[in-house]
């Protein structure tokens, strides 16, 4: 068995890769951030280059491709930190009007409370009270069209009012494995612990990242596997630039007479960060290839460490630097951390991958 990648896929990674680089390179990405908001003309670019559409058949105006093929297509979304909620709109290809070719914009409860983009999507899934769909509703849209609603807190501002929390930045609050300390983002200000909104009640966050507006929802359901297999990719994506510019700081930036990648000590961040990158990409490409779920939880796991690390690691062979908001490593950061709480986080994939290794004790 190959696991190189064929040709064609190789083609359709560098074809992507151009089209992004020409419609949202680091000039458009600043623009983003100083003036939040959807670009509905990418948007639409984006579902005619069959972004949205590519796992859907060709018999229903698809390209027809499968999950290999979309990994490689949002990991190159995640290396330019594209904004919008990309994989709710590619999941609704098909099933929502509009969806596959970019002109409806979808967004979707990820299964662990986290509504992305809200008030710039269209169509709104999982956030009433008819999620998730009983037999034989075939996943339709539970929403309404949400167009012309006001900005979300997460789109630059601060918060507007009461029962809106934060999506914590703080000390500690980058580690991606669950535990003690860690940051909560599932519920806020006057709910009780687990008990989340109130059915059909949105309540808005105040967002670390500066293009992913957010709101928390009651979640409902588990997580689709998809959508987390595909989060995995668009953090790869984020780990594999954070890297790249790490390397090339390392190489550039002199201090004492010769380039900081001749230090020992940023020489082994660098190597991390590498390392990291590949084993993720290794996980990544093989879970596409089988999508089991627990091929899947190990991906994301490791795909979260990469870019969450990677991002950190990157800032600090940037030094002062890295933490000024001339760099881009700071949106790296941020995006990587609202990415590892998607879908209830990573401690779904680790209780996932716990009961794999005890049922394959028992046996």
């Amino acid at each position: 068995m190959r696991f190189q990648l064929s040709d064609d896929q190789l083609a359709l990674r560098a074809g992507v890769r151009e089209l992004l680089a020409r419609r949202f390179d680091r000039e458009a990405l600043r623009a983003a951030v100083g003036r939040p908001g959807l670009d509905r003309a990418l948007w639409r670019e984006l579902g005619a280059a069959g972004f949205f559409a590519l796992r859907l058949p060709e018999a229903r105006g698809g390209v027809g491709l499968g999950l290999p093929e979309a990994v490689l297509v949002f990991e190159e979304a995640g290396r330019v930190l594209l904004p919008g909620p990309l994989i709710a709109t590619h999941l609704a290809a098909g099933t929502v009007p509009g969806a596959a070719e970019g002109e409806t914009v979808v967004a979707a409860a990820d299964g662990g409370g986290l509504l992305e983009w809200r008030d710039a999507a269209d169509v709104v899934l999982g956030e009433g009270e008819g999620w998730p769909p009983g037999p034989g509703e075939a996943g339709g849209p539970s929403g309404v069209g949400k167009a012309g609603g006001p900005p979300g807190v997460g789109e630059g501002e601060g918060p507007s009012g009461p029962g809106e929390a934060d999506v914590p930045s703080g000390p500690g609050e980058a580690d991606v494995p669950s535990g003690p300390g860690e940051a909560d983002v599932s519920s806020g200000p006057g709910e009780a612990e687990g008990s989340g909104p109130r059915s059909g009640e949105a309540v808005a966050l105040r967002s670390v990242d500066p293009l992913t507006p957010l709101h928390r929802v009651r979640a409902r359901g588990a997580p689709d596997p998809v959508a987390v297999l595909l989060t995995a990719a668009e953090q790869l994506g984020t780990a594999t630039r954070a890297c790249e510019l790490a390397v090339e700081h390392a190489r550039t930036r002199e201090q004492f007479g010769r380039p900081i990648g001749a230090f020992q000590a940023v020489q082994h961040l660098c190597a991390d960060l590498l390392a990291r990158v590949e084993t993720a990409r290794a996980a990544l490409y093989a879970a596409a290839v089988t999508a089991d779920p627990a091929d899947i939880a190990a991906a994301r796991l490791l795909a979260d460490e990469a870019a969450v690390r990677g991002a950190r690691d990157c800032l600090q062979v940037h030094g002062g630097m890295g933490f000024t908001w001339e760099a881009d490593v700071h949106l790296l950061l941020k995006r990587a951390w609202v990415r590892a709480r998607r879908a209830g986080g990573g401690a779904d994939a680790e209780e996932l991958l716990a009961r794999e290794l005890l049922s394959g004790a028992g046996r």
